[in-house]
């Protein structure tokens, strides 16, 4: 999703074996190969020097939630904080962050469903969205970031204001379109655009994507089809051909 949005390198530090894997999906993404079998803080050094090369940083997703890897997560978030860097937390990382719960240091996206929400702030994301609005403002406040909310309606807010996304439809529920997310939301911020911001174009665009993938498809989808969608839906946001929903 982050070469979508226009950045000119993504790098994904991931363990030896599932490197190889990601290394031979697409050539395109520069793969750092750390030690192990799973994320673990021997891997800190590693990371650490990535980050004198990128300008935002996504956590998360096919992570696992091994004692160890929980470790490694919190340590990489204060790595991250340290360096001043632009965050994103998604799937396993937030669930890693869940047990710490605390004031992030440094601008940052979380983006829950309504269980790893539960799970981050011990409320359940339930009622109008309007509701859900005030909740979500209440708890971004708390972490000061923004929140992302997923659901049929996204709920979003930096602690400030609130924003509410109505694009996407059922087909997106199949997994890794919370990735594709991710990487749009994550490649905005190391544009230099504000994690409020891109999070609220991350969620509009990603949706519009799945809508017009849908609209050819059905609901028979796939994360690689909104990948394919995502220029297209930029430049038509561009020209004003898409409609913004929130």
């Amino acid at each position: 999703g982050a070469y979508a949005t226009g950045v000119d390198l993504v790098y994904v530090a991931a363990p030896e074996t599932a490197a190889s894997i990601i290394a031979g999906f697409s050539p395109s993404l520069i793969t750092v190969k750390l030690k192990g079998s799973k994320l673990s803080p021997r891997n800190l050094g590693a990371i650490s020097s990535l980050l004198d090369r990128v300008d935002a940083v996504a956590v998360g997703p096919g992570l696992g939630i091994q004692d160890e890897t929980v470790e490694a997560v919190e340590a990489t978030i204060e790595v991250v904080e340290e360096h001043g860097l632009p965050l994103l937390l998604d799937a396993d990382a937030l669930k890693a962050f869940s047990r710490d719960k605390r004031k992030l240091r440094t601008g940052a996206v979380l983006t829950p469903h309504g269980a790893e929400f539960k799970a981050l702030t011990g409320k359940d994301a339930e009622g109008t969205y309007r509701e859900r609005g005030k909740l979500v403002l209440k708890e971004a406040s708390k972490l000061d970031a923004t929140v992302l909310l997923k659901g049929n309606v996204d709920v979003l807010s930096d602690g400030d204001a609130v924003r509410f996304n109505r694009t996407g439809n059922p087909g997106m529920t199949v997994g890794g379109t919370g990735d594709v997310l991710s990487g749009v939301v994550a490649g905005y911020m190391a544009m230099g655009v504000s994690p409020f911001e891109a999070a609220a174009a991350g969620a509009f665009i990603n949706g519009t994507a799945g809508d017009a993938v849908y609209a050819e498809k059905g609901y028979h989808m796939l994360p690689s089809d909104l990948i394919e969608k995502i220029p297209w839906v930029i430049e038509e946001s561009i020209r004003g051909g898409t409609r913004r929903k929130a």
